[in-house]
């Protein structure tokens, strides 16, 4: 398949000499002042990257082109940025920045929430020891993700996020709650999400068997749509809803954080959404060259778009931000794996990258062999802590810094070994640091309102929509007419593999 030509600015880009890594800091001694930025607790360093003077002044040239401020503008303002939809994307609202109306909404939605975590506090709905969250996609991984790194904050209830519709998850998680102490949350936008609706009639059901009385009184539904929600059996009392505007991948700081604000804390839930707002603020107002994500956006349009890399490769130096890599392939695989532009024409290039990671120093006895030697080129992003989240020897946190730092030196400097080339390292490989003071629940909120960000800015340079996702549809189409239908008109393979293990059935 022959790639589209390039449009003028990144054609122009492409044309420029690529800077060598091992020599930058040499020839461009100024480079840490322009290339590292700090914004409120979060230290970003490019200057490992291969952008160069040259290269901002391209990509600054695209931002005008594209229309990028008019179009951040157009988002805050709560105007239909998601086209194909008819649809703004008010995820900003939920953290109290955007169209004054939607604002306004999601306060009183936030209080609702919050009155209700009250009365469970005082025990409304009974003595309640465990939250069992049941969503999928952005209804899961956004509360799965805040819960697990903020644990330390002080959880104050057993927590089990359960996405999988394959029954071992749930029956996994029953079986570590009792059914009496058991408080359930369930996260569909629709109400209607295949997965979502058969785990949570499963769990009616673990209920029902239990004997416990109205089990359906201790369901807490977490949707756009109540009145489905009303004809499933939840009260509209335990009915916490959230705009139709917010998207599932976008939806953490909504009722869908309904799980994190109840374990949490309150407090905590707040200062999320506040660290989430004062990174909006730094995107909505920055200049494009002071601007964090749109900065790294011009890293991925770099390296994807002029040079083809077809992964982006993600490490979590610290444990609490485990998760962090599954929760950006949805948020960025999902919003910009796409191949037609907003007017519906074919994208000229390629757009979102595969992205992948894991969690440091375990990735790097696992995948750091190809990063170093392989013949793929996969741009790396380190995030680390300068504050541990331990209180163990100091020596841990020492030493998993400085295998953060070391492994971001080596990409770059590599080593030469003209006797033993199995043992030389080519370098000149890209890496960003992402150093954050500590993993508290302002810098969670503002971390990952910078890669909404990120990914919204890459959008826009690429003239696509990062708000739609009909990629996922098509599959489950099919999986509901083989339920309804049975399987009919399928090819060889699909027929064959349906016989095998549904034949008996």
């Amino acid at each position: 398949m022959t790639s589209p030509a390039l449009p003028g600015p990144l054609a122009s880009i492409a044309a420029l000499p690529q800077a060598d890594l091992k020599s930058i800091f040499t020839t461009d001694p100024d480079r840490l002042s322009k290339l590292v930025l700090t914004q409120g607790p979060i230290r970003f360093d490019w200057s490992k990257t291969h952008l160069t003077d040259d290269l901002m002044a391209g990509f600054l040239k695209l931002v005008e082109e594209q229309g990028f401020a008019a179009q951040r503008d157009a988002l805050f303002a709560g105007e239909a940025v998601n086209n194909t939809e008819g649809r703004a994307a008010e995820h900003p609202a939920e953290r109290g920045e955007g169209n004054a109306q939607s604002v306004a909404q999601a306060k009183m939605l936030h209080a609702r929430m919050r009155a209700l975590i009250d009365a469970i506090e005082a025990g409304a709905l009974g003595e309640i020891r465990h939250i069992l969250h049941i969503g999928i996609g952005g209804s899961a991984l956004g509360p799965d993700l805040i819960i697990d790194a903020l644990d330390g904050e002080g959880i104050r209830y057993d927590v089990a996020i359960v996405s999988n519709v394959d029954g071992t998850a749930l029956e996994r998680a029953l079986d570590s709650f009792d059914p009496k102490y058991t408080l359930i949350a369930v996260a569909s936008k629709t109400f209607t999400t295949t997965e979502t609706m058969l785990n949570a009639a499963s769990a009616i059901n673990w209920m029902v068997e239990a004997g416990v009385e109205d089990p359906y009184g201790r369901v807490i539904a977490l949707t756009a749509s109540p009145d489905r929600a009303i004809a499933w059996g939840v009260d509209e009392t335990r009915i916490l809803p959230f705009a139709e505007s917010v998207g599932g991948r976008y939806s953490l700081w909504s009722s869908i954080g309904f799980p994190a604000a109840l374990s949490l804390g309150w407090d905590a839930f707040e200062s999320l959404l506040e660290g989430a707002a004062a990174m909006d603020r730094h995107f909505r107002l920055s200049a494009p060259e002071e601007n964090a994500p749109l900065i790294a956006a011009f890293v991925d349009q770099y390296y994807t778009r002029v040079l083809g890399c077809q992964t982006r490769a993600l490490f979590a130096y610290d444990e609490r931000l485990k998760l962090l890599p599954s929760y950006l392939q949805q948020l960025e695989m999902e919003s910009n794996g796409k191949s037609v532009k907003r007017d519906g024409t074919p994208v000229d290039g390629p757009t979102a990258p595969i992205t992948w990671g894991g969690v440091g120093t375990d990735a790097q006895h696992a995948v750091f062999q190809l990063l170093h030697q392989g013949t793929i080129l996969s741009p790396v992003e380190f995030i680390a802590s300068i504050e541990p989240g331990h209180v163990l020897d100091p020596a841990h946190h020492r030493a998993l810094l400085v295998n953060c730092f070391a492994q971001g030196a080596a990409l770059m400097r590599g080593k030469e070994n003209a006797d033993d080339p199995a043992r030389a390292y080519p370098g000149n490989r890209p890496s960003t640091t992402i150093l954050v003071e500590d993993v508290t629940p302002e810098v969670v909120g503002a971390l990952l309102s910078f890669y909404e960000h990120r990914t919204f800015a890459n959008a826009v340079l690429m003239g696509i929509n990062p708000f739609d996702q009909f990629g996922v549809e098509l599959g489950k189409e099919i999986a509901k007419s083989i339920e309804m239908d049975g399987p009919t008109g399928f090819d060889p393979s699909t027929m064959a593999l349906i016989d095998l293990a549904l034949g008996g059935e």
